[in-house]
C-alpha cells in the first residue's frame, strides 16, 4: 500500500496557505488556454450574421470549466500513476497537498457548473458536446491508456471537440466548415503526443501507461505515426482555404506552417532522439497558434 502523506489522511491540503494554487493546478491552465482558445475560433467560424458577445463568453467560461473538471477527474483516477513518474509526481494528489474526495466533487462541481453554463448561456447542442468531450475523454480514453497502445487516438476525439463545441455555440449546428476545424485538431495531436511520449517514455513505462513508444521502444513506429499524421495534417490544414474559411495568405501561410512541422517529424523519423521528439513538440506548440492566427487574420469579417 502507498503511503499517505500526514496531512491528506486528514482531509486538509498539506499548505493550508496554497490550497487555491493547488485546485488551480488540477485544472491544467497550461493545456486549458490551447482549449479556449480552438472554441473561440470554432465560435468565430460557426457566426451567422448577427453575433453575441455574451454568448461567446458564456461558450469559452462552460468550455472552460467542464475542461478543467475533466482535467481534475483525470488527475483523480490517476494519482496512483502519477506518483511512479517523475513529471507528475509533484502534482497535488500524489503529494496529498488535495485529497481525493476533495479532487474528485471539485471536479465534479467545475463540470456540472460548465454544462449548465454553456446550456444557458449559448444552447444544448454545445452543452452535450462537451459532456460527450468529458464522458469519452474520462470513461474510454483514460482507462484504455494503461491497456492498448491505441489510447492516443481514442483520446484524440476529445481532444479535437473544442472547436465543434464554439461553433456549435455560435450556430446551433455542424457543418463540413465545423468537421475541419476539427479535423485540423485531430491530427495535431498525433505528432504532439507521440514526441511527449517518446521523451517521458521510462515514466510512462514504469506507470503502467501502454503508449506507443512504451509498448514498442525502439521508436522506428513511433517515429512513423509522426511523419505521417504530419504529413497527413498539410491536407487538412489547407482545407480552409477551399471552403472559403479563409483567403490566399492563409492558403499559403498553413502549407509553409506544415512543410516546416513535417520537417520536424522528418527529422525525428532520420535520428530518433530525446532531442529530436522535442524539436517536435516545440515545433507542434508553434504551429496551432500560428494556424489559428493565419485563420483569424485572412478570415471573413464578421
Amino acid at each position: 500500500m502507498s503511503e499517505i502523506p500526514v496531512a491528506a489522511s486528514f482531509g486538509v491540503s498539506a499548505r493550508p496557505g496554497h490550497r487555491m494554487r493547488d485546485y488551480i493546478e488540477l485544472t491544467k491552465p497550461r493545456v486549458t488556454w490551447l482549449i479556449l482558445m480552438s472554441t473561440a475560433v470554432g465560435f468565430y467560424f460557426g457566426v451567422r450574421g448577427a453575433w453575441s458577445l455574451a454568448v461567446l463568453v458564456h461558450a469559452v467560461i462552460g468550455t472552460g470549466l467542464i475542461a478543467s473538471g475533466t482535467f481534475t477527474l483525470n488527475q483523480w483516477y490517476e494519482r496512483e500513476a502519477d506518483a511512479k513518474m517523475n513529471r507528475t509526481r509533484r502534482r497535488p494528489l500524489p503529494t496529498g497537498r488535495v485529497t481525493p474526495a476533495q479532487a474528485f466533487w471539485f471536479g465534479a462541481a467545475i463540470s456540472l457548473a460548465g454544462f449548465v453554463e454553456l446550456w444557458a448561456g449559448a444552447n444544448l447542442l454545445s452543452a452535450l458536446l462537451a459532456l460527450f468531450t468529458l464522458l469519452s475523454y474520462l470513461l474510454a480514453y483514460t482507462p484504455l491508456k494503461q491497456r492498448s497502445k491505441h489510447s492516443t487516438t481514442v483520446g484524440a476525439i476529445p481532444g479535437a471537440m473544442p472547436p465543434l463545441i464554439g461553433f456549435a455555440a455560435a450556430c446551433g449546428a455542424l457543418t463540413l466548415e465545423a468537421w475541419v476545424l476539427f479535423g485540423i485538431l485531430f491530427f495535431w495531436q498525433f505528432p504532439h503526443f507521440y514526441s511527449i511520449g517518446w521523451m517521458y517514455r521510462e515514466d510512462y513505462r514504469r506507470a503502467g501507461i501502454r503508449m506507443l513508444p512504451v509498448v514498442e521502444p525502439d521508436g522506428e513506429s513511433t517515429a512513423r505515426q509522426i511523419l505521417l499524421y504530419s504529413l497527413a495534417l498539410i491536407p487538412v490544414s489547407v482545407a480552409p482555404a477551399f471552403l472559403a474559411m479563409s483567403g490566399h495568405l492563409y492558403l499559403w501561410g498553413a502549407l509553409l506552417l506544415g512543410l516546416g512541422f513535417l520537417y520536424c517529424g522528418i527529422r525525428v523519423a532520420r535520428e530518433r532522439t530525446a532531442l529530436r521528439a522535442k524539436g517536435v513538440l516545440l515545433a507542434s506548440v508553434l504551429y496551432l497558434p500560428l494556424l489559428y492566427g493565419l485563420m483569424l487574420l485572412d478570415g471573413p469579417s464578421l
